[in-house]
């Protein structure tokens, strides 16, 4: 493709490793730019990036290179128009505002607290996978109502989905255990629907869907639920401690956290892309994209359009049009559970810096977000002080950890 040097320097690597300085060059120079190791266009601009999203008729999710139905079958997430519809209605319910807080708000609570009381007396910890990962895998198990398993082993089995979702996207064959992983999961989904005794959101969804709609659209539930979560979690505590000056805004003023969540969420979306498909030959800014052509919208370059959010790259738990960030698509694929994500992570972050005293970056293993399709510290360790107290049971001063 002749026109786009910028796109055709630009590597997949790069864009897993530290994609902003190259998208923002993109998004000012080749806002739709192609990109031969992409074998696709690149959209960066948030104007465009909503474009494709919400012209469903022009830009589809229904092709056979979509990555994750490769792996877990159609669903809502790779189905447009009626069957769209059809596969994601049957889910939407319980994920509505209200039935958000009044549904899951104390399971939340409980299952946060109980995450925290086993690391707290540690004084630190990889909170990734102590306490993020887990968090997030309990609350979709129970969304979904999926019953015979354990958190440990729906966090693996949504591991090697994603591994294989990653590798498919970046071009590379994806290893076995993703296939394997769907299959135990599809088992389990299918097991709680036959037993009837119980109700739950998925004995619902067999109401009006095959056995088989109902575990790939569990899967992509629970794969989107624990990804966006955990991601939510971990990159907003690496932003807030990573930025004193904001931590601080917020301990003063815990009304800003929920700004905090928005303004993480802008800079450094858990799912940086998002890909359509051509349906026509269209016109798409600069570009002339081609019936067929793969169409990948970058939602961290739309995030830090200047055109839209000043100063970009700054985390400002203050700017105060932070929930224009694109985190969760647009469109008719918007996530479907971004209100309980929204809350999960709120009620996260409230009582780790309650709870945890200094909570702080563990200096000696920094961490940075890495992925390209799915951005997020591999780990994130991070320290406090300890409370120690007399043989009485008060409360003493914090022991440094």
């Amino acid at each position: 493709m002749i026109g786009f040097p910028l796109g055709a320097s630009t590597t997949l690597a790069e864009l897993a490793r530290d994609p902003h300085p190259r998208l923002a060059l993109l998004r000012a120079h080749e806002p739709v730019s192609w990109l031969p190791e992409l074998n696709g266009w690149l959209v960066t601009r948030r104007d465009l990036a909503l474009d494709v999203m919400r012209d469903a008729a022009a830009f589809t999710v229904d092709d056979p290179r979509f990555t994750t139905a490769q792996v877990v079958g159609p669903s809502m997430l790779s189905l447009d128009g009626a069957e769209h519809t059809r596969h994601r209605e049957p889910f939407a319910a319980p994920f509505r505002p209200r039935a958000v807080r009044e549904g899951f708000g104390s399971f939340i609570e409980r299952e946060t607290d109980r995450l925290i009381t086993e690391v707290e007396t540690s004084g630190a910890a990889e909170l990734r996978r102590a306490f993020a990962g887990p968090l997030a895998v309990a609350v979709v198990t129970e969304a979904l109502g999926l019953v015979g398993t354990t958190t440990d082993t729906v966090l693996s089995w949504y591991e090697a989905i994603v591994r294989s979702v990653s590798d498919l996207t970046a071009g590379v064959a994806a290893a076995p255990a993703g296939a394997a992983a769907y299959a135990r999961l599809k088992d389990a989904v299918e097991a709680t629907v036959a037993d009837r005794r119980t109700s739950s959101l998925l004995v619902s969804a067999a109401d009006r869907l095959a056995p088989a709609e109902v575990a790939s659209n569990a899967a992509v539930l629970m794969f989107g639920g624990i990804e966006t979560t955990e991601a939510m979690i971990t990159n907003a505590l690496l932003h807030l401690l990573s930025h004193p000056d904001q931590l601080a805004l917020v301990r003063t003023d815990p009304g800003l956290l929920d700004g905090a969540i928005e303004e993480s969420l802008r800079l450094e979306p858990g799912a940086a892309v998002v890909d359509r498909y051509a349906t026509r030959d269209t016109r798409l800014g600069p570009a002339t994209v081609r019936r067929g052509d793969l169409v990948t919208v970058s939602l961290a370059g739309a995030n830090r359009d200047p055109a839209v959010f000043p100063d970009p790259d700054r985390f400002d738990v203050r700017r105060d049009n932070a929930r224009l960030q694109l985190a969760f698509a647009h469109g008719p694929h918007h996530c479907l559970a971004a209100h309980l994500a929204r809350l999960e992570t709120r009620i996260a972050l409230q009582r780790l810096l309650e709870r945890l005293p200094g909570l702080r970056l563990d200096p000696e293993r920094p961490a940075s977000p890495y992925g390209l399709v799915f951005r997020k510290p591999d780990t994130l360790h991070l320290r406090w002080d300890v409370r120690s107290g007399p043989a009485d049971g008060r409360s003493g001063p914090p022991t440094p950890s």
